[in-house]
């Protein structure tokens, strides 16, 4: 039966190459329907490897089987061997009379929901509320851990947010001596668990084990050539900045020598330093020639350098998903604002929009089966009222192939110019001005898309209004009985006061 095997792997491989090309040509309609394309063809290209390996031990016929079976077939009676295969697979019936039947020619289509029917799909379960489908990164557990690790700074959420992956003062301070800990050992691993299944569940298609090998290899040849950010033997790499005065003993910097001198007599220092050389790699004059590490030493060097690597792991994921880490931040400031009954119809929202984009087309059953076909569509096209693509020439008439980005807005990029020109008066932009403390005359600011261009003309407009109203309190001047000329608002406060 080698052979029918072999003919059910070529057929099942062609039928996953054409299930790959009708999901790459379909166009999602929101981010849960893309994931679930991209999770799906993922599962399609690992089945292609599992049977393409299986395809090649047949072809190879290691044990010789296949050879035996196609001699019987071309030298012997076929029918006598056809026969006897049939009798064999009567007889797997009979034993077995409920075993399913594989149907490959449904076994790749997309399942449409019936009537009535919610879709669903394994992404469905794979996100928390926080993470909006892949949208969002969700740190709360690991910021609650963060702060019941002892001696660090007490950081609210999106401070957190900002420095989590810099694990050296001044942004977090956590000291060498107390990364090997067991406490600080679990929280930088769960970290970088979470961030290596986040960006597994985010990013499907990556090869995740090509990923972390060329991380692994990164950091052996930063821990080799000690250059590991915060494992290093200079006084930068354990934590300094380069501008103070290092201690080594107590790792901290001090930018005034005369802190730093008083520092070295004190108890807490001289405690440190015992620690530090009783702990020490090397040895003293008892033992000059042997160079042989401790056993506490070496476990202390394997703990730090299993802390390091996972250290570097949390850096590099960070690095990849730096775009989900910048939407994160932004998108927890503006949770910030909202209500808890904003907050739950956003998610409701969220959790309807797959199945509204089907609604209010309506029309008889030719206009549904119209709809079902799949739109050509090479050049991605906006859709009109009808959902087919618009012309081309209207396409170039209206500029919508043009590109306005708007670093007021969060770098997001508007096509055409005519919804350049709308988002202006719009909440998103209007927000971000807020955020730059531009709260009054937002229409001077139309056209203005850099933070820097809007920033100075704020500070315009204010060096103008301030000198509008020193110009105005000194219009008119008064002079009192000695003589003395003033503004005319000082010389009513003063004259209210009694001075005058």
């Amino acid at each position: 039966m080698l052979l029918e095997d072999q003919r059910f792997i070529h057929e099942d491989l062609e039928r996953l190459e054409q299930a790959i090309a009708d999901r790459v040509a379909d166009k999602p309609r929101n981010i849960r329907e893309k994931l679930s394309n991209e999770h799906e063809l993922a599962n399609f290209i690992n089945r292609i490897d599992i049977q393409s390996k299986r395809l090649l031990e047949i072809y190879k016929d290691a044990d010789g089987l296949r050879e035996k079976e196609v001699q019987s077939i071309g030298t012997g009676d076929p029918f006598e061997e056809f026969y006897k295969q049939l009798d064999e697979i009567k007889d797997f019936h009979k034993r077995y009379p409920n075993e399913p039947v594989e149907n490959l020619e449904q076994a790749y289509k997309r399942h449409q929901p019936a009537e009535g029917e919610s879709s669903y799909s394994e992404v469905d379960n794979m996100f928390t509320g926080e993470e909006c489908f892949g949208q969002y990164m969700d740190l709360t557990s690991n910021h609650e851990q963060y702060l019941n690790l002892p001696g660090v700074k007490r950081l609210n959420y999106i401070q957190y947010l900002d420095v989590f992956d810099g694990f050296n003062p001044p942004l977090l301070n956590i000291k060498r001596k107390d990364k090997i800990s067991d406490k600080y050992f679990r929280y930088v691993g769960e970290l970088a668990s979470y961030l290596e299944g986040f960006f597994k569940r985010v990013k499907p298609l990556e090869d995740l084990d090509a990923l972390i090998a060329s991380f692994d290899e990164e950091f052996d040849k930063q821990w080799a050539a000690k250059e590991v950010p915060g494992w290093g033997d200079e006084q930068v790499a354990t934590g300094g900045t380069g501008e103070g005065i290092w201690c080594p003993d107590c790792e901290r910097e001090f930018t005034n020598e005369n802190v730093y001198r008083n520092h070295l007599t004190g108890k807490k220092h001289i405690r440190a330093a015992e620690a530090r050389k009783a702990a020490g790699t090397s040895n003293d004059d008892s033992q000059p020639s042997t160079n042989k590490p401790s056993t506490s030493s070496l476990a202390k060097d394997l703990k730090e350098r299993a802390v390091a690597v996972r250290e570097h792991r949390v850096r590099s994921f960070t690095n990849a998903l730096k775009d989900e880490r910048e939407a994160t931040r932004r998108n927890t400031v503006r949770r910030q604002g909202l209500t808890e009954r904003e907050r739950q119809m956003e998610r409701e929202a969220l959790m309807a929009e797959p199945e509204s984009f089907g609604e209010g087309r309506g029309g008889d059953q030719s206009d549904d089966e119209e709809d079902k076909e799949r739109i050509y569509n090479p050049l991605n096209l906006p859709l009109a009222w009808d959902g087919k693509p618009i012309p081309y020439w209207l396409y170039k008439l209206h500029g919508l192939g043009v590109e306005y980005p708007c670093e007021i807005c969060g770098n997001f990029v508007y096509m055409g110019r005519r919804a350049f020109d709308k988002h202006f008066s719009e909440a998103p932009h209007i927000y971000g001005l807020k955020c730059l403390g531009i709260t009054s005359n937002t229409n001077l600011f139309r056209e203005i898309t850099r933070i820097e261009e809007a920033m100075q003309l704020w500070e315009k407009l204010e060096q103008d209004r301030k000198k509008e109203r020193d110009s105005r309190d000194n219009v008119v001047q008064m002079e009192d009985a000695e003589g003395n000329v003033m503004p005319e608002r000082i010389y009513h406060d003063l004259k209210k006061q009694g001075i005058l």
